[in-house]
């Protein structure tokens, strides 16, 4: 078996193990309060840092272009309380523009 394979079938364990740890550590007990707190605020986190770095990832440097309008154009949508579906098109609309024109 190849390095690679081993390589591929640890992570995949050890993705089942983590996966498994919380429901066999807390055993149906409920979590403090603050745990509590902490888990509800990654999700949000997650998808800020993913959206920032694709927004402004390029090469080992911070790149500005079409995607921060698009972005922004995101952003002012949801401000605005639009439906999702149009949020999504204009930012894809206000990026064509901007690639177009840029």
């Amino acid at each position: 078996m190849s390095a690679i394979w081993l390589v591929v079938l640890a992570v995949g364990l050890a993705t089942v193990a983590i996966k498994a740890a919380g429901p066999v550590l807390l055993g149906g007990r409920a979590l403090p309060p603050r745990a509590a707190a902490v888990i509800a605020l990654l999700a949000p986190a997650l998808l800020a840092a993913l959206v920032a770095i694709n927004t402004f990832g390029g090469e080992r440097a911070l790149t500005v272009d079409a995607r921060l309008a698009g972005v922004a154009a995101a952003g002012l949508g949801i401000w605005r309380r639009a439906p999702l579906l149009l949020v999504v098109v204009l930012a894809a609309a206000v990026t064509a523009v901007v690639r177009a024109v840029w």
